[in-house]
Formats: C-alpha cells, sequence, structure tokens
C-alpha cells in the first residue's frame, strides 16, 4: 500500500451484516497499522461512525481481507475483523459467517478466482478458526449475479442464493466435554460449530425471550447476568479471559412462536443481534440436536431430515444441521452445516480513511508569537 491514505475497498452486504471487503495486498501488513487504518476506515471510535463507512451497529462495521490462499484445499483466505463502534478496538477472536456470504463473489470480482458459466464455487479457508467452507454462487457469463429471489430474513428485498457449507471442523463440538454445565449458578450448554457460543433457557435469566433487542439491552439486571455467565464459560471453554474478546456469543433459547425450532435472542456480545449470525444460527442447531442439551424441552426438532428453522427478533434463519450423537465412548461431532445467504456488492471504488492523528508536540521552546 502506499502511502496515499486512499485505498481499495468494496461495500458489500453479506447475509444480515454489512462491511468492507478489502485485498489483503491493499492493506499495510503490519496488524497494528493496518487496524488504525481500519479504525480510520470505519469512523471508529464514535457512537455515530459519522467520520467513516460504518453504521454505527456492530452488524455494519466489520472487515473482510481476502486473498488467495496458499493452501491447495483453498482458493482463498479469509480473514474476518470486527471492528468496535465506540472504542479504538479491532479484533480477530471470531468469525463471521454472514460477512462470509460475500467472500466467494469478492474473489471473482477482485480476479483471484476464476469464475465458471452457470455457477462458481469457491473454497474459503478461514484464518480466525482455521476451518473451512465452500460458498456456491450464481456466475451466469462469467460474471457474478447479485439479482434472485432467495429471500433472507432481516433484509429487504430478493437476491441470489449464496449457498454456504462447512465440512465438519476440527474441534470438539463440545468445549467443555458436557453436554451440560453450571456457570455462574446458570445452567448452559457450550458448544463450538464455527464459533463459541452458550445456549441459556431464557427463562433462566427471567426474562420470555421474545423481548425486543431494543428491551433486552435496557435490562441492566440482565446484562450484569449475562455479563457474569460469558466469563464464567470462556474460561470453561479454554478461551482464557474473554473480558475484552466479542466471543463466545450467548443466545437465549425460548420455545418457537412461528412454526420454527426454537425461538432466539443472540448477544454479540453485549448488544442483542437483530437476527442471527450464520455460526451463531450453526451453534444453536447443533445444541439443538444434543440429547440433554438445555434445548431439550423447549426446542421443536422435526422427525426427519436435518433442516432447522432458527426464529430470531426480525424472522428465520433455516440452516442444515447434522449431528452424529456419539456412542461407545466417542464425543458428539458434527456431520454437515449448510446454510443459504444473499450477499451484495453496494461500492466497489477507493475510500478515503480520517487522517491519522498527528503526535502531540512537546511543550516548551521558542516556537514564535503567542496567538492573539
Amino acid at each position: 500500500m502506499t502511502g496515499s491514505e486512499e485505498v481499495r475497498c468494496m461495500l458489500m452486504r453479506g447475509g444480515t451484516s454489512k462491511g468492507a471487503y478489502f485485498l489483503a495486498g491493499d492493506l499495510p501488513a503490519g496488524p497494528a497499522a493496518r487496524d488504525d487504518l481500519l479504525l480510520r476506515v470505519m469512523g471508529s471510535p464514535d457512537p455515530r461512525q459519522i467520520d467513516g463507512l460504518g453504521g454505527a451497529h456492530p452488524l455494519t462495521s466489520k472487515v473482510a481481507v481476502v486473498s488467495a490462499s496458499e493452501d491447495p484445499e483453498a482458493d482463498v483466505d479469509y480473514l474476518f475483523l470486527q471492528v468496535a463502534v465506540d472504542r479504538p478496538v479491532v479484533t480477530d477472536r471470531q468469525n463471521c459467517g454472514n460477512i462470509l456470504a460475500g467472500v466467494g463473489p469478492f474473489a471473482v470480482e477482485r480476479g483471484l478466482v476464476a469464475a465458471g458459466d452457470g455457477e462458481t464455487s469457491v473454497r474459503i479457508r478461514m484464518l480466525n478458526t482455521g476451518e473451512s467452507a465452500v460458498a456456491t454462487f450464481a456466475t451466469p457469463g462469467g460474471r457474478v449475479d447479485y439479482t434472485g429471489h432467495a429471500e433472507i430474513s432481516g433484509v429487504p428485498g430478493t437476491a441470489a442464493p449464496v449457498v454456504i457449507e462447512f465440512p465438519p471442523g476440527r474441534k470438539p463440538l463440545l468445549p467443555t466435554g458436557n453436554v451440560r454445565d453450571t456457570v455462574a449458578g446458570t445452567t448452559v450448554t457450550c458448544v463450538d460449530n464455527g464459533m463459541p457460543t452458550v445456549l441459556v433457557a431464557a427463562s433462566a435469566l427471567g426474562v420470555t425471550g421474545y423481548e425486543t433487542p431494543k428491551d433486552l439491552e435496557e435490562n441492566l439486571a440482565l446484562a450484569d447476568r449475562l455479563h457474569e455467565i460469558r466469563l464464567a464459560a470462556g474460561g470453561l471453554m479454554g478461551l482464557g479471559d474473554v473480558e475484552t474478546a466479542t466471543v463466545p456469543k450467548l443466545s437465549l433459547l425460548a420455545p418457537p412462536r412461528a412454526g420454527g425450532a426454537v425461538a432466539t435472542r443472540t448477544f454479540i456480545p453485549v448488544r442483542c443481534h437483530t437476527s442471527i449470525g450464520v455460526l451463531g444460527a450453526a451453534g444453536v442447531a447443533a445444541g439443538l440436536r444434543l440429547p440433554g442439551g438445555v434445548g431439550e424441552g423447549i426446542a421443536r426438532l422435526p422427525d426427519h431430515g436435518d433442516r432447522l428453522r432458527i426464529e430470531h427478533p426480525t424472522g428465520f434463519l433455516e440452516i442444515d444441521a447434522g449431528v452424529d450423537p456419539g456412542a461407545d465412548g466417542n464425543p458428539p461431532a458434527v456431520r454437515r452445516t449448510a446454510v443459504v445467504r444473499t450477499a451484495r456488492k453496494i461500492f466497489d471504488g477507493t475510500v478515503f480513511p480520517r487522517a491519522a492523528a498527528v503526535p502531540a508536540q512537546p511543550q516548551g521552546g521558542n516556537d514564535g508569537p503567542a496567538p492573539r
């Protein structure tokens, strides 16, 4: 990258999130310089992000960094970065399955992957977790087509589907080794199906699980309980001190109200998601398949097939989740996870970040006459 402070960037909606997509080579190589630039690009720290691309919410303050992969089993590498809105923080401690939906189309747009005539599949290595995904999307005539008839809750209108398949990960589905744990006096199920997630019955926290995100965010007693649970669960799941981390996510579970398998309210980690993330839904779906988990007695599972409808504040997300419950001493394991998302290119061009802070000048000395 040159020192001109202008960067090639594509703004995309991926699933129910929105973010800035960059080629790795267009950003500084060092994490500190890269993160400083991204804070200025997004307009953080500022609750409104008025001087940058961010939309004043964690779901619209995200970044994808994409490059050609050296792994023979992947086409591109994808690094997800969450840019805090009102704090000068950029973190890579989580992944994002919604922003993932735009990675394949972006890779084709930037020439990292040659498009097929009809549809294209892009093998993606997710650097945050070391796991992989395959995104398949329409490319008639060798060009990405964002128009289509797929609908996803939380996004107005329709767009072309992006089918994302997640091969079974290498991490254990149950990080604690238990289907149920007691954390901060609350029974939970801790799962990791691409994202460390803690499942809690909403009723155990004195709420219904049907409240609006705004109402839940304004419940200070609930916020204190969730914070306590998250810190304790993070240590139990082997994540260490998660005080400043964005994982694990917490999902509150309640009986479904609209024909789905379960109703959810997910915290990311303080704000309540207006829908649910792809990987958060993958964790919920896998957790519901575990006999003895906290979802037992809450969820209504279908009699056949892997597909589950996860209800959330603005609709639902359908996801295929097949789980082997384990036997003969073998732990439970995920067989298959797949989801349909959509993505759309919003703009492609050059972003001009806010100027870097000028170091304070030392006091003292004769710098000329005092201002009048």
